[in-house]
């Protein structure tokens, strides 16, 4: 039993050294060579982040684990040699909400502020936009705790008389669970509905914290996530279904690079203007609403000039990388197909293990369990990849609707071309949206997560907290994944075959 712990330990030691090697990986080579050798705070917490993300979620698979180390145990007390998961839990999310809240954003106002300025004054100026968020996030969570951070456990007074132990074996039977010929002696089963009573207790505040951040992840999660499962391989299929077919000839090339070279001088143009207007101070509502549309412009527009650049490969290796782009757009479809896999299996099991009571099927739960009897780690590596899968998806989601409805600040991912404030950016929406997708996964693998420290704090404690019980009891959160999802789908399936149409004249308005 202590050596299965020690085991633990060594290898959770080796991951979290791994997730940290390949989160600098990550950073090195998306990085914008314009923050090369710079940019350094940034760059710490980026790396950071994305590491406190990964570990999080990689946390479940070890809680199931240090669960396992009792099993040998003849009660849980017996076995003083498991981590302190639950303790580990509260650390790694209140790391990720002061993360989430006060850090990333110092980060992100220090990177955007104007470079003309000295560091101290960036410095300043990031500072009180913390403090007063800070301020107000400290008045708002000590207000809501001191007025409903309670649970609420609904319990049942049960109470039995007994009776001597038979003296013969003859005295039970299966069609008689208890003892006695004319009533059951110890039907504590049978009671009353009045002996339903409420008991409240006050949540500890860390535990609190992380409910609110999780009421905030699961709704962009709700949103994101849902739009992201559906989106994320039909995006790959359709992707493979819209490929160029043939390489075009070079006067279609000169009449195409000479329309996107228009529109890249007009969005220069528009940028200038609105750089104009930022020095001057006048940045309103219509300054920001033009700059998400001129982020928007400018992003279809490299993918105009890479879809370009495919249809007329150049130099002397022309037909070696038209055979590496028919090869890129296969490897789209497979893991398109692959994808669309996860994601129905994903909603299935919703459907099948959450929305329906009681539950048709643990569906997946059993296939972790089966894996986990194949070998040790083949389940646990499975569910790991589920819960990383959704974390994806939401990323997919918030670039897709970031693209169509411009509702929120386009920050995409792009192989050494990626600014620090982009990069902070999807950290942080990775951050907020993996609470949600731990307390997804808990709920949703219940069955193979059950009596771990996770299902404590984000089974019961989360789904008893006064005034937000009832989005866990009707299933609110999961019913809009899955309505999402639908919308999504319906709306690949209707437009997503379609090539998008070039632009006409961009104009900022007025």
């Amino acid at each position: 039993m202590g050596d299965f712990n020690l085991a633990l330990v060594i290898v959770a030691i080796v991951v979290c050294i791994l997730v940290f090697i390949f989160n600098v990986y990550l950073l090195v080579n998306y990085q914008h060579p314009d923050d090369a050798n710079q940019a350094y705070f940034p760059k710490f917490v980026v790396v950071l982040g994305l590491s406190v993300a990964a570990i999080s979620i990689l946390m479940l698979p070890a809680d199931v684990a240090n669960r396992q180390a009792c099993r040998h145990a003849i009660y849980n007390g017996a076995c003083n040699l498991t981590l302190p998961m639950k303790d580990l839990w509260l650390a790694i999310y209140i790391a990720d909400a002061i993360l989430v809240f006060f850090v990333i954003p110092f980060a992100m106002f220090y990177y955007e502020g104007d470079q003309e300025k000295s560091v101290g004054k960036r410095i300043k100026s990031a500072l009180m936009w913390v403090v007063a968020t800070a301020i107000v996030c400290g008045l708002a969570l000590g207000i809501l705790y001191g007025i409903v951070g309670k649970v609420d456990f609904t319990v049942r007074h049960l109470s039995s008389p007994t009776v001597n132990f038979p003296s013969t074996f003859s005295d039970f039977s299966s069609g008689q669970p208890c003892i006695g010929s004319s009533f059951h002696q110890c039907s504590a089963y049978s009671s009353s509905a009045s002996s339903e009573k409420t008991w409240t207790m006050r949540t500890t505040f860390p535990e609190y914290v992380v409910a609110l951040a999780t009421i905030v992840g699961s709704v962009l999660f709700s949103i994101f996530g849902g739009v992201g499962i559906a989106c994320l391989p039909l995006g790959l299929i359709f992707s493979f279904i819209r490929r160029p077919k043939a390489v075009i000839t070079r006067s279609q090339y000169i009449k195409e690079a000479t329309e996107l070279g228009k529109k890249a001088r007009e969005l220069k143009k528009a940028a200038d203007a609105l750089h104009q207007e930022e020095r001057s101070g006048s940045k309103g509502r219509k300054w920001r609403k033009n700059v998400k549309a001129v982020e928007k412009e400018l992003l279809l527009l490299e993918e105009d000039v890479k879809a370009l650049e495919e249809m007329y490969p150049q130099g002397e290796k022309a037909e070696t990388t038209w055979a590496l782009t028919v090869i890129g757009y296969l490897g789209k479809l497979v893991l398109g197909v692959l994808g669309l896999i996860v994601s129905v299996a994903w909603v299935a099991h919703i459907v099948i293990y959450l929305l329906i009571d009681p539950p048709l099927s643990p569906f997946l739960n059993e296939v972790f369990i089966k894996l986990d009897d194949i070998w040790g780690l083949l389940g646990t590596a499975a569910f790991a990849f589920f819960c990383f899968y959704l974390l994806i998806a939401v990323i997919a989601g918030a670039m897709m609707l970031g693209l169509r409805l411009v509702f929120i600040t386009i920050h995409p991912m792009k192989w050494g071309a990626t600014l620090m404030n982009s990069f902070l950016f999807n950290v942080g929406l990775i951050l907020l949206c993996s609470i949600s997708v731990i307390q997804f996964c808990a709920t949703a693998f219940g069955y193979y997560a059950q009596a771990t420290a996770a299902q404590e704090i984000f089974g019961h404690t989360l789904q008893s907290l006064r005034g937000i019980k009832y989005l866990y009891k009707y299933n609110v959160f999961q019913i809009a994944f899955i309505v999402f999802a639908g919308l999504t789908f319906v709306y690949y399936v209707a437009f997503g075959w379609r090539k998008r149409k070039p632009r006409g004249r961009f104009q900022l308005s007025t």
